[in-house]
């Protein structure tokens, strides 16, 4: 574990990566206490592998854009998997283009532990978000292999294939490939320079052609637990280090549009105004006041605007914009969307303007195993420390696992709930003990039978 006199002298030395010093000294500047003391794996080791992974992709020094299917992805991949293969792994690319490398169990008629998350970013992002836990399933095979370790089950370490989704606009990519979740004609979708996204999933080593045929057979797959920062603020307000994901939001997402009439702003009278804008910004506002108005942890979102023709002296005649609802429970997010477009529907009447609801996409909650969860905290007690139980607000490759076997989740404390982000930070500490506890969860998960 690097102490606080260390990490000051590599950086100074240059010895840490340039787009996370600054926010590492200013973590490291508060008084925060050490979390827990790992004893099993090595926190610097560690550490070190996330800052030469951060090298892959840095953009001026300052952040990291490694955006799945990508040649920064790709070489970031290959350095991984020279990683793995160095640990006597058995690694291979999947057909989807996940990267899979398997430890032999004791018993290989055993169903397999699954662990791992992803090293895809999204632009001017930074190396923590899904990193911490693909490097920890790293650290863990590390520390096996050092201390003869065998499990009883096998091992599959996985790191997933375009998670984020900014290329081709569909986050949990391999997971969802590997479930058998991809959309119809999903493989055909063509980028901006015209490349198919099956060509990219060649290009990383991948058989889109045998993609259907991926999906482990049922009972293959013991459960599946993934490491992750949390990318909220709870955690590090509280000062509390890990986090037991009790489950994954479901998504649903839809597409507004609204049609007025586009005329010349100063010709027109206020009254006699089809301003789909004005219409928007009711709408707008009636998804925050409709979402936070009953207890929960619901949220709604509108993430952008486009207006048409978008000119200051044209009255705005078309606009388009998304409503994002999240919730743990599917009825809750149906029945938020379901007040939300039947007030939309009065508010554009109102405004004599035209108002068209469209579902974009929709994902459901993946509740986290109850097993898992007592052996996540099982594992922390052991390390003494504390845990906070929680949901998660963000996606995660879990979702798509919890259709194939029982999942669970541990979270690490993000600074200031910030992630992607090039201020995306999570202390070494926070790093060295989420990794430890999904190492002690791995090995009680091991001396459990079948949990499906």
């Amino acid at each position: 574990m690097l102490t606080r006199r260390e990490f000051n002298r590599r950086v100074g030395a240059g010895l840490v990566g340039a787009a996370v010093a600054p926010e590492a000294l200013l973590a490291l500047q508060e008084e925060r206490p050490v979390p827990c003391r790992p004893t099993l794996i090595n926190g610097e080791r560690l550490w070190e592998s996330l800052m030469k992974l951060s090298e892959f992709g840095k953009v001026e020094g300052k952040w990291v854009g490694r955006v799945g299917f990508s040649p920064e992805d790709l070489a970031g991949r290959h350095w991984v998997m020279g990683e793995l293969e160095a640990q006597g792994l058995e690694v291979l690319v999947d057909a989807a283009a996940n990267i899979r490398a398997r430890r032999a169990g004791e018993r290989d008629d055993l169903p397999a532990l699954w662990f791992g998350s992803h090293i895809d970013t999204v632009p001017n992002g930074g190396n923590f978000d899904g990193c911490v836990g693909s490097l920890s399933a790293l650290e863990v095979i590390r520390t096996m292999n050092e201390k003869d370790v065998r499990t009883e089950h096998p091992l599959e370490l996985v790191i997933w294939s375009n998670e984020e989704g900014v290329h081709y606009g569909r986050g949990l990519f391999g997971s969802r490939a590997l479930a058998g979740r991809l959309d119809p004609g999903e493989l055909e979708a063509v980028d901006e320079k015209g490349a198919r996204l099956a060509d990219w999933v060649q290009r990383y080593g991948g058989d889109p052609e045998r993609i259907g045929e991926m999906t482990p057979p049922s009972g293959s797959i013991h459960s599946y637990l993934e490491l992750h920062i949390e990318q909220g603020g709870i955690l590090w307000q509280r000062g509390i280090p890990l986090g037991i994901v009790e489950g994954i939001v479901g998504i649903d997402r839809y597409q507004v549009t609204l049609e007025g009439f586009a005329n010349h702003a100063g010709t027109t009278p206020m009254n006699q105004r089809r301003d789909a804008l004005v219409t928007a910004a009711k709408i707008i506002q009636a998804v925050r006041e409709i979402v936070t108005a009953e207890p929960g942890r619901q949220v709604g979102t509108v993430g952008y605007v486009r207006v048409e023709p978008g000119a200051p002296n044209v009255i705005p005649g078309r606009v388009e914009f998304p409503v994002e609802i999240r919730d743990l429970s599917m009825e809750k997010i149906k029945t938020l969307a379901d007040r939300i477009r039947a007030r939309a529907g009065q508010l554009a009447m109102a405004d004599n303007v035209n108002f068209k609801w469209e579902a974009v996409s929709s994902h459901e909650p993946a509740l986290t195993d109850r097993r898992i969860r007592l052996q996540i905290q099982k594992a922390a007690e052991e390390m003494r420390a504390p845990t906070l139980t929680m949901p998660s607000g963000a996606g995660h490759d879990a979702q798509s696992m919890a259709h194939l076997c029982p999942v669970g989740m541990i979270f690490v404390a993000s600074k200031d709930g910030i992630s992607h982000s090039p201020e995306e930070w999570s202390r070494p500490e926070e790093v060295a003990c989420g990794c430890e506890a999904l190492y002690r969860t791995l090995l009680l998960l091991d001396q459990t039978e079948q949990l499906s």
